[in-house]
């Protein structure tokens, strides 16, 4: 582990509490972080005094930078310094590996991506060894580094399943930690883009938050206080088996007339090409359906009815207070949105509020942020829980 990561822990279950709370939420006085943890005012000093000693936590003058403010008064807020330290992240996907340099808040600073020629452990290794070692020759000071990837990670450091890549059992943490000299940590990509985004993003300061993705696949994670439900198993996704309509479309990938077969990309593609003789791109079936040629159309518009039922059973069920729809297949709602829209409405009771859906045209330097939030939350603040 890094000098600097290193210097931070470990922290006690108090001053981990207290950490988190100043890094979502910060800068915040010492009055409101007592109020939000339900501390006494005795409790509090005792927790922040090693956070300030160490350095994650510092005393911030209004308007002034926390670098400016080291000879701050008790009463100053608290926050934390967020380019004292650096993350790498990195998301695996079929031919490209996507890295990011991000802040301690998790703001991206630098991008670099690298295609993937092939899935051979290894050469894998050595790809993200090389990238970080470019990222780290311009981002000094980097603390440590996460890694998404499709598929289960159930220990956050060795890859039990990935179908993506073919991979049973590879250490993946233990052997870039050992190329690197960089703490690792490994996570499925989906289960780290939902942290990422109910710390410091569309999910910051809700209780009840869910992220719904679709692209490759169809995503589901669910965030109750800024905190991400794991249930068991839960790599292996849901949308294969949940069905939309047991009479749908059948597809190489997930039962029929599930979320999978009507929601991701590669059923899509296929369905169009099983009616039509021809391959189509996303965008190509995309423009077709806009353009009103009748079985991009047809498709569109089922893989829009499917996409409100999904979105009225989590709200009806789950009451979140936001669902975010993200992934690289988002563009359906730009064709699709009035179906969408009208479907959740049929779906949900006539004096029901509105579902609060915010898409999110995301990249997949979106998912390796995720990854290094993971980092983050792990190597800094020890929350091995998370």
């Amino acid at each position: 582990m890094s000098e600097g990561a290193a210097s931070w822990l470990p922290l006690s279950r108090g001053e981990r509490s207290v950490a988190i709370e100043v890094l979502v939420h910060g800068p915040l006085s010492r009055t409101e972080i007592a109020r939000r943890l339900d501390l006494s005012a005795g409790s509090l000093t005792r927790l922040t005094k090693p956070l300030l000693e160490s350095g994650l936590l510092v005393e911030v003058p209004d308007g002034t930078t926390p670098a400016e403010s080291r000879q701050g008064r008790p009463s100053q807020p608290l926050d934390i310094v967020s380019e004292s330290r650096s993350f790498l992240g990195f998301k695996i996907t079929t031919d490209m590996v996507y890295g990011v340099v991000t802040t301690l808040r998790s703001e991206i600073v630098a991008r670099h991506d690298r295609p993937l020629a092939t899935h051979d452990p290894h050469e894998v290794v050595a790809l993200i060894a090389e990238m970080a070692a470019e990222l780290t020759r311009e981002h000094p000071g980097v603390a440590g580094m996460g890694i998404g990837v499709g598929g289960m990670v159930p220990d956050r450091s060795t890859v039990d399943e990935s179908v993506f890549l073919g991979w049973r059992g590879v250490p993946l943490g233990a052997l870039v930690q050992e190329r690197t000299g960089l703490p690792v940590v490994v996570e499925n990509d989906l289960a780290a883009f939902v942290e990422a985004e109910a710390w410091f993003g569309a999910g910051r300061g809700l209780a009840r938050f869910v992220v719904l993705t679709i692209g490759a696949g169809v995503g589901y994670g669910l965030a109750l206080d800024g905190k991400r439900v794991a249930p068991p198993g839960e790599e292996w996704g849901f949308g294969g088996q949940w069905i939309v309509d047991a009479n749908g479309p059948l597809t190489p990938d997930g039962s029929r007339g599930s979320a999978v077969s009507y929601l991701s990309i590669p059923s899509i593609r296929y369905q169009v090409q099983a009616a039509t003789g021809r391959d189509h791109s996303y965008e190509e079936i995309l423009a077709g359906a806009a353009a009103g040629e009748p079985m991009p159309a047809r498709v569109v518009e089922e893989a829009g009815r499917a996409l409100g039922i999904l979105v009225a059973t989590i709200a009806n069920f789950v009451m979140p207070q936001k669902i975010l729809l993200a992934g690289e297949g988002v563009g359906l709602m730009d064709v699709a949105g009035k179906t969408v829209e009208e479907t959740v409405r049929a779906r949900r009771h006539p004096l029901a509020g509105p579902v609060a859906l915010e898409t999110k045209v995301s990249d997949f330097h979106d998912w390796a942020r995720g990854a290094a939030v993971l980092a983050i939350q792990v190597l800094v603040l020890g929350a091995a829980e998370y």
